[in-house]
């Protein structure tokens, strides 16, 4: 069990400048990205670049790394994010929102979703609301909070990679069962890391007394930004990790890295309708 690991995930953040508002702090974000003419300009986008996948703790320990390639997708709310694997069982993800719907296609040759994917299927805020990816995609929910109808509180600072950050929870319109937790670089103001946690009671034991010892089912989702770069008067990250954890009642702990670097951002391609299809 990864027990320590949970308390550090949920330990109270210091104090930040409590000067700032949320309001505040979105509106540099936006500056960081791209001017408001550059942003609204910006009607679709593509990402392509490379994909790691590595098993940090589980299976014996954890595994070798599976290199594969993926995708990022996106025109006003809709997205699609892929990855591809070919050399193990699993083959990697394809996530979709069209505007409507989301879709959450199998990941294995033995066609079941994996963790990561129910993970996301289940809390769909993550696509419906265009969270998956940060400011790499058009969907990003910060660009249209008003529409969104988000809350955000600001919860102090935090360090992210040894850097003091803007802690703000992001509440969705419709309740989730996530709590949903984004990091902004305090000198930048750059969107750097999002955080999805939940919490599941379980006591479903084979008796009472087994049912007394069953531990929460907890899962955390970690997407991590780094190497920014500018392009085409909009500046984006290169660099994106994400950490899926997942601990069961029983103590069994399971621990999925991706490591994803993308080389090429193109901005208003005109893209087919078909890259929205959910199937």
């Amino acid at each position: 069990a990864l027990a320590i690991f949970w308390a550090l995930a949920n330990t109270p953040s210091f104090a930040g400048d409590s000067s700032l508002k949320p309001e505040e702090i979105v509106a540099r974000h936006l500056d960081a990205i791209g001017s408001s003419t550059v942003r609204a300009a910006a009607k679709d986008r593509v990402a392509q670049g490379t994909a790691t996948y590595k098993i940090v703790v589980g299976v014996a320990g954890g595994g070798g790394q599976t290199e594969g390639k993926t995708g990022l997708v996106s025109e006003g709310h809709k997205l699609r994010f892929m990855m591809k694997f070919l050399q193990t069982d699993y083959r990697g993800e394809n996530l979709v929102f069209n505007g409507d719907a989301i879709g959450v296609a199998f990941a294995t040759i033995s066609k079941s979703r994996s963790p990561f994917g129910s993970f996301v299927a289940t809390q769909d805020v993550i696509l419906r609301d265009g969270l998956l990816g940060g400011v790499l995609t058009t969907a990003w929910p910060l660009l249209d909070l008003a529409g969104r109808k988000a809350k955000l509180t600001l919860e102090g600072t935090k360090k992210v990679e040894g850097r003091p950050a803007y802690q703000l929870r992001y509440e969705p319109r419709k309740h989730c069962e996530a709590k949903i937790m984004l990091y902004f670089d305090q000198e930048t103001f750059r969107h750097v890391r999002t955080e999805y946690s939940t919490s599941v009671a379980n006591n479903v034991g084979a008796d009472i007394t087994k049912s007394s010892k069953l531990m929460p089912e907890r899962s955390m989702l970690e997407e991590d930004f780094s190497d920014f770069q500018t392009a085409d008067g909009l500046t984006l990250p290169t660099h994106w990790v994400l950490h899926f954890t997942r601990e069961l009642p029983d103590g069994n702990t399971t621990i999925s890295a991706w490591d994803l670097k993308t080389n090429e951002i193109t901005n208003n391609m005109g893209l087919d309708p078909r890259n929205f299809e959910v199937k």
